[in-house]
């Protein structure tokens, strides 16, 4: 692929081949039918005029407000960047996550009698195999468990945060210990039987690791306020008059 293609140049999707395809034939489809409007001379029509005049005015007005309202590239400096982090230490916290594993036993709610003693007496059983000594767990999910995504894997569901676990879930959960069972737990779609496999406490994010987001947050804050100066100064130079009647 030619590097003088600035539409895929240098951009993350020139290096994943899928969406790389995918970019290039709708470019070549865009030029396909950009060629047809051409010939028929789409580009003349008053309306499609205008519409490019105003694009044009957009481009250059955005482009130049840009080059103008810019923070130098030394900003910002090591000691704001720490400052900024410090004073938005919360919101670079990873909250407790959880690795679980689960054997479900599904019956809807509202179901008939029949259907919730059926799935009743297949908990039960599964309760009594799982509290025979050295039972394992990961073969009694695959051989038993009704959700077969998980079966497939155990009955490994994988990290869960803990404000993303289901309130049922997490009062059972949180302060289980590693590789302790939970009781049965029910839900809309049945009844769940969760392993914690490990546990990982919360953390802070390093400003190491969250650097160049945090730079670009605060050059986007400043460059977005030096425009609204920038603004206010040009109109006060010189101020728009209106004709309110014409208008």
């Amino acid at each position: 692929l030619r590097r003088d293609r600035p539409e895929v140049a240098d951009q993350p999707v020139a290096r994943d081949p899928a969406l790389l395809s995918q970019t290039v034939r709708s470019i070549l489809a865009n030029r396909l039918v950009l060629k047809e409007a051409l010939s028929k001379k789409w580009d003349q029509q008053s309306a499609v005029v205008a519409q490019i005049a105003r694009a044009r005015e957009n481009l250059i007005v955005e482009g130049y407000l840009n080059s103008v309202t810019a923070p130098p590239d030394s900003y910002p400096g090591e000691a704001e960047i720490k400052s900024v982090y410090d004073a938005n230490i919360t919101a670079f916290l990873v909250p407790r996550r959880f690795q679980l594993a689960q054997i479900v036993v599904t019956v809807a709610k509202g179901a008939d009698k029949a259907t919730e003693d059926t799935a009743r007496r297949k908990l039960d059983d599964v309760m009594k195999k799982l509290k025979q000594p050295g039972v394992d767990f990961a073969s009694l999910a695959r051989s038993t468990s009704d959700d077969s995504t998980t079966a497939e894997r155990d009955g490994e569901i994988g990290w869960v945060t803990e404000p993303d676990l289901r309130p049922e879930i997490r009062s059972q959960v949180v302060g289980l210990a590693k590789a302790a069972i939970t009781e049965p737990i029910r839900l809309d779609d049945g009844w769940h039987i969760l392993k914690l496999l490990e546990t990982e406490a919360s953390q802070t994010r390093p400003l190491a690791e969250v650097r160049d987001a945090l730079v670009q947050r605060i050059r986007a804050e400043r460059a977005e306020a030096n425009r609204r100066a920038y603004m206010a100064e040009l109109l006060k130079q010189t101020p728009p008059v209106v004709n309110e009647i014409a208008l």
